[in-house]
Formats: C-alpha cells, structure tokens, sequence
C-alpha cells in the first residue's frame, strides 16, 4: 500500500549534506579506527549530552556488555527488568551474570524501584534499569539503594537521547549510562551506541576492550570483540546532531496532536509526562484497557494493520516469557509487566508524521471503541 504509514521513519540529513560529510575519506582513507569523524563526532555528543566521558561502539547493546565487563562485573547477580528489549537481558547473561527480575511501575513502565531492595543478596553486584519509551527511571530512588549497598548503576538510556532530568543529561547518572543510536531511534547514526560515565579510568579500558582488548601492537589485555563505530556511521551522526533539537520539536507536536484525540477515552491509557524531564517524545505507547474501551490490543493492532498503518506491541512479550528465558524464568513473578506487555501499542511517532496522519491513526483506533 502506498500510502501505509510504518510505526517509525529514519530521520536524515540531506543528500548533500551527508557526501560532503564523507568527502574528505575519500582524500584520507581513515575508514574505522576512530579517524577523524569519529573523534569529531564524539566530542559533539560530549558536549550536546552534557557528560564528561562518552565512548562510541557499533551498537547500543554492544554498549552494556563492554560497560558490565570494563566494571569489572564477571559473575553474580544483576537486578533489571524484563520489560525491555531483549538485548538489556542478553548483554547480562552474555557478560556471565545472573539477571533478577524486578516488576514495572504502571504508569511510566520503568522498574519499580520500591521493590529493589528486596531482591538484592549477597550476589548481588548491580542495578541495570532501563529508562522507557523516553520515561526515566526513579533516578533518586537508585541511586540511594546502590550506594546503601555497595552496587554498581548501568542504565539502558537507549530511549532517553536529548532528554534532562533537572536540567541535567541523563547520562550523566549512574556509572555508566548506555545509549543505541539505532536507525529507528529519536538520533542515530544508522547503527551505533555509546556509554556515558564520569569516571576517567574507564576511557583506556573501554576502547581497548571495544577493539579486542588491544593494548598496543603486541600486547592484548583483554579478551573483547570487535565492537568500533566506522567514519561512515559518524559521519551520518555528524550530520544528524545538527538536526536533532528540530527533529525532537516536531515529534512533540505529535505527540501533542495524540493526547488531543486519546487522553480523555476510556480504556485507554497514556504515559504521563514526567516532571522535570525534557521529554524526547521516542515512542508513543497506549495501554488498551478491553472491559473499558470494548476492544484489546491485538484487535486495534489488526484493525490498524488493515488499515495500512504500522504498530508494534512493544515490548511483547517480556524477556523471561520468550523461548530463549521462558524455562528459566518465571513471567509471573513480575504481573505489572506482564499484564502492560498484553495491553501495550507503540503507534506512530517520527518527526515527519503528518499531523492528518495522526488523525487518520487516531479514527482507526476510536472506531474500535
């Protein structure tokens, strides 16, 4: 269908804008092995992001794992969540951890930081939430729990580029906070990542590790992958950050258009906007209530895919339900998450949605009311 609208579109600089970008690689030949763009690119997203150390990688998940090994985290257990994308669980049980699943608060669907402490035991060696949909977790909360007992912080941040909590980058909290800069997200740079901490000695060990753990021409003191962002993908980064506060103001006007027409219908629920947090408006997920609005999620989903309109039940299902967690885990130990992955859409959301897009998108899922 021609005019089927996708659930999310790839935000791009020009044509021309990115060649002459990518020009100068043509006169050096620097394609990867953090050249010029990288580097470049790099200390942009320092200073846009208000942080102090920022490494790049080829991903977000690539990301966690090499923050959990440069920690020195080999072995014990890790308190997350399991209403994420899978790749936050594989990154802990790829690194030799233990993940333990804590359930979700209702309304922004973040970890429920209430019911931390709790789960934590003498194996217990961090904390690894994950800010959702661009809602951040209760920071505060957290971080008192960690320092109390002794615990690392990792947030998954994949969500959250450009956003502040009390005027502060939100990569700035925590020891490390770990971003995907994926092409389907609010800034990209068709595939990448980056981790974001504030102390020094991480800088050497991360870049090693990122580059299999090669020290210098002869010595390799770690055992990593091969994990470097190329000057291609910088490149497009470069252009992208220029863009991206123009980028982020049209999706809030979106976002602004959906709570309009879906925030006063039964058996509906939107997420609240957080206070004092400069919003990002990544996603756009409702949580169909069926005994209210007299259809469920997988009926609006249908019923908008018949109409040429892309959404995602996002995340669905949780991680400890999926075939890979499901004999290990037990789904029913968190029932927030649980019932909210049953109930979630993400709709629609990207800088270049037509505001009669929204409309259209809008009357499909009344008419199933």
């Amino acid at each position: 269908m021609s005019d089927r609208i996708a659930v999310t579109r790839s935000s791009m600089p020009t044509l021309d804008e990115y060649v002459d970008e990518v020009r100068s690689l043509w006169d050096s030949h620097w394609l990867t092995n953090a050249g010029s763009k990288h580097e470049e690119l790099r200390a942009k997203l320092r200073e846009y992001m208000g942080v102090s150390h920022l490494e790049l990688f080829t991903n977000g998940h690539m990301a966690i794992e090499l923050s959990l090994a440069a920690l020195g985290l080999t072995s014990g257990e890790v308190i997350t969540s399991p209403f994420t994308f899978v790749s936050t669980t594989h990154a802990i049980v790829r690194s030799g951890l233990t993940p333990v699943f804590c359930d979700i608060n209702e309304d922004d669907f973040t970890i429920d930081a209430s019911k931390i402490e709790a789960l934590i035991t003498d194996r217990t060696v961090a904390i690894l939430p994950i800010h959702v949909y661009g809602n951040i977790c209760d920071i505060d909360a957290i971080q008192e729990i960690a320092d109390r007992h002794g615990l690392k912080v990792i947030y998954d941040a994949a969500h959250t580029f450009g956003e502040t909590y009390r005027d502060r980058g939100i990569g700035t909290y925590g020891d490390v906070s770990c971003y995907s800069f994926h092409a389907t997200k609010v800034y990209h740079t068709i595939e990448g990542g980056a981790a974001c901490y504030s102390d020094p000695p991480l800088d050497l060990k991360l870049a090693q590790i990122r580059d299999f753990g090669i020290v210098d021409e002869e010595k390799v003191a770690y055992i990593g992958p091969n994990a470097k962002m190329h000057e291609f993908s910088a490149a497009m980064g470069i252009c992208n950050l220029r863009h991206v506060d123009d980028e982020i103001a049209k999706r809030a006007k979106v976002s602004e258009r959906y709570r309009e027409r879906l925030s006063s219908v039964p058996g509906l629920r939107l997420s609240p906007l957080q206070k004092e947090v400069k919003q990002n408006h990544a996603y756009f997920p409702v949580v169909f209530e069926p005994d209210l609005f007299g259809a469920d999620r997988d009926e609006v989903f249908e019923a908008l895919n018949k109409n040429g309109i892309g959404a995602r039940k996002y995340f669905y299902p949780i991680t400890t339900a999926m075939d890979c967690y499901k004999d290990k885990y037990d789904a029913d130990s968190t029932p927030v998450a649980l019932d909210i992955s049953k109930k979630v859409l993400t709709i629609p959301m990207y800088a270049d949605l037509a505001i009669s897009d929204v409309d259209r998108i809008c009357d499909v899922i009344l008419n199933c009311h």
